[in-house]
C-alpha cells in the first residue's frame, strides 16, 4: 500500500500553473529557515536550501502565497503533486504556515515532510525520521502544535554541536567554513534525493536507504 491516500491524479508530467489549481496535492514538503539575506546559507537554512534545489531540479519556483506567510510552489515528482513550502514567519513559528497549508489541502500528518538542520548529528550526516522527540527544535515544536501531532516525517541535516561554550542559537545562525559548507551541500543534495524517494516509495524505504548510508560513513 502506498504512503498517499488514493485520489484521481493527472498523468505524470511537469506541473503547470493550471495544474496547481486542479490537481490535488499529495505531499507537503517544508524547508525550515529564516527569511532575509542575513540568514542566506547559514546552518539554520539547510531546509530552505533543499527546497530551492528541489524546485530547480523539477522546474518549479517558490512564490508568495496570498493568504499564508510562506513561499510556496508545486512540482511533480513521479506523477505525484508535491507542494514545496518555506514559511516566512521565521523558524520558530513555522507551524503557522504548515498547519494552514495542511488544512487547505486536506493532508494527513504522514503526508508532511519537514527538512531541517539538526544539532545532534555531525555536519553533513543525514537521517530520516517519522514522529518521535523534537530534540528542543522550536520550529518542530511549532509544527507539532499546529498539526496537533508529532507524526510527521523529518529529514534531518546534521550541522553538529557548537564549539566550546557557544550557544546553539549562535551556531546555527552562522555560516559554516569552507570544509563544513562542502559537507552541508552534499547533505542538501541527499535531502532532495530523500524527498524524491519518499514520494516514490514511502518513509520505510527512505529511512532504510538514507539512515544506513549515514551509519556507513
Amino acid at each position: 500500500m502506498r504512503w498517499f491516500r488514493r485520489r484521481d491524479r493527472a498523468a505524470p508530467g511537469p506541473a503547470s500553473t493550471a495544474d496547481a489549481d486542479t490537481v490535488p496535492v499529495e505531499l507537503l514538503v517544508v524547508g525550515l529557515g529564516n527569511p532575509g539575506a542575513e540568514y542566506h546559507r547559514t546552518r539554520h537554512n539547510c531546509g530552505a536550501d533543499t527546497l530551492a534545489l528541489l524546485a530547480d531540479r523539477h522546474g518549479g519556483s517558490l512564490k508568495r502565497d496570498g493568504k499564508v506567510k510562506v513561499l510556496a510552489g508545486t512540482i511533480r515528482i513521479g506523477g505525484h503533486q508535491v507542494l514545496l513550502a518555506w514559511p516566512q514567519t521565521y523558524y520558530n513559528e513555522s507551524g503557522q504556515a504548515v498547519g494552514a497549508l495542511a488544512r487547505r489541502h486536506d493532508l494527513e500528518p504522514g503526508q508532511v515532510v519537514v527538512v531541517h538542520d539538526e544539532l545532534d548529528l555531525p555536519p553533513g550526516r543525514l537521517k530520516v525520521k517519522l514522529g518521535g522527540g523534537l530534540a528542543g527544535n522550536n520550529g518542530l515544536k511549532s509544527i507539532k502544535a499546529h498539526l496537533g501531532t508529532d507524526e510527521f516525517v523529518r529529514i534531518r541535516i546534521g550541522v553538529g554541536k557548537p564549539p566550546g561554550r557557544q550557544e546553539g542559537a549562535d551556531h546555527v545562525l552562522r555560516r559554516p567554513g569552507k570544509q563544513e559548507r562542502e559537507l552541508l551541500d552534499i547533505a542538501i543534495e541527499e535531502a532532495a534525493d530523500a524527498v524524491e524517494l519518499f514520494a516514490a516509495e514511502g518513509v520505510e524505504a527512505t529511512m532504510t536507504r538514507f539512515n544506513a548510508r549515514g551509519e556507513s560513513r
